[in-house]
């Protein structure tokens, strides 16, 4: 409670803390004034009923009274609501990448991460994409919360992160079997550790495959890519089993597809993990269901590709 995390907490918890306390003090005196009727007028002190007729005075009073509270919660809200909507120009520009089940951020430099990295005390615009379904981006210590719609233009979000320190990022709209697993984080830093980190384009980090072999730099690009892009988190590295045919052992194994209705049996290559990267539904795994994957032929180029099958030839069972 107002933390001071972002320059939204201040506007946030105080409307809460407003409404909270009004809500509570109707509770705690609706309940005693109940109770206290329940005592006065029990059959025993009051053996004939009376009849009360109406009171003009009351009824503007309990009408007039609860107007005014009602406009000042709103009043409130509405404060600290308004400046979530409009962004300062020089606000750095984040594109928000949201898909089943993943997130995604790149930089204006081209850079990309799956944790939403930020200066401290610098205005921050976050421009919401979601390629798939409905998704909400929600960062409670900031709190601010926007809903992503699939083909949505200038959906957005901004704010100023005011505190160092690692924050939680969640999707709060429901999004299928693996929503839960739409979690990262925000990890605040100095300016100076933001631009050592903005500039550092190498952009490879892994250094060796899941069975512990060093891997080539387009294997590790190749992974890199699969996070990105949120694959991992429809195709296992280990061999379960979850939306779509874990990616261990894949490559060179043979599979019956479906294809144009009909069912055949191809062997794992180039050419059919391409097209199942930009066509999803043409060969289809038997088993599987169509429309659980988007095309990514305008997401991924073809040198990705050709990364991504470099990685999947060291996943070996």
């Amino acid at each position: 409670m107002f933390s001071g995390a972002s320059n939204f907490v201040q506007g946030v918890d105080t409307a809460f803390v407003l409404i909270l306390g009004i809500s509570i003090f109707f509770l705690v005196g609706l309940t005693v004034l109940m109770l206290y009727f329940i005592w006065r007028y029990h059959h025993k002190r009051n053996p004939v009923a009376t009849q009360i007729h109406g009171s003009n005075k009351l009824e503007i009073l309990w009408t007039v009274i609860p107007t005014i509270l009602v406009l000042v919660m709103f009043y409130y809200g509405y404060k600290g609501w308004f400046p979530m909507k409009n962004a300062p120009p020089d606000a750095m520009e984040v594109n928000t990448i949201a898909r089943m089940w993943s997130w995604s951020f790149e930089y204006e430099n081209g850079k990309t991460s799956t944790t939403l990295i930020l200066p401290v005390d610098r205005p921050v615009k976050l421009n919401l994409i979601a390629v798939d379904i409905l998704h909400s981006l929600y960062i409670p210590a900031f709190r601010v919360k926007q809903d992503m719609v699939p083909g949505r233009k200038d959906n957005m979000m901004w704010f100023i992160p005011q505190k160092t320190g690692t924050y939680d990022l969640f999707c709060t709209e429901y999004c299928g079997l693996r929503h839960s697993y739409m979690y990262t984080e925000v990890q605040v830093m100095s300016q100076e550790e933001f631009d050592a980190w903005y500039s550092d384009t190498t952009g490879v980090v892994v250094a060796a495959g899941e069975g512990g072999e060093t891997m080539s730099e387009a294997s590790q690009l190749g992974r890199k890519v699969l996070e990105n892009k949120g694959c991992i988190a429809c195709h296992s590295l280990d061999g379960s089993v979850v939306v779509g045919p874990s990616f261990l052992g894949l490559y060179g194994k043979k599979e019956i597809v479906e294809t144009d209705g009909k069912e055949r049996e191809i062997t794992v290559d180039d050419a059919y993990i391409s097209r199942s990267i930009y066509e999803p539904d043409a060969d289809l795994v038997k088993g599987y269901r169509k429309g659980q994957m988007i095309s990514y032929k305008d997401q991924v180029t073809e040198e990705d590709v050709q990364n991504i099958i470099e990685f999947l030839k060291t996943l070996k069972k």
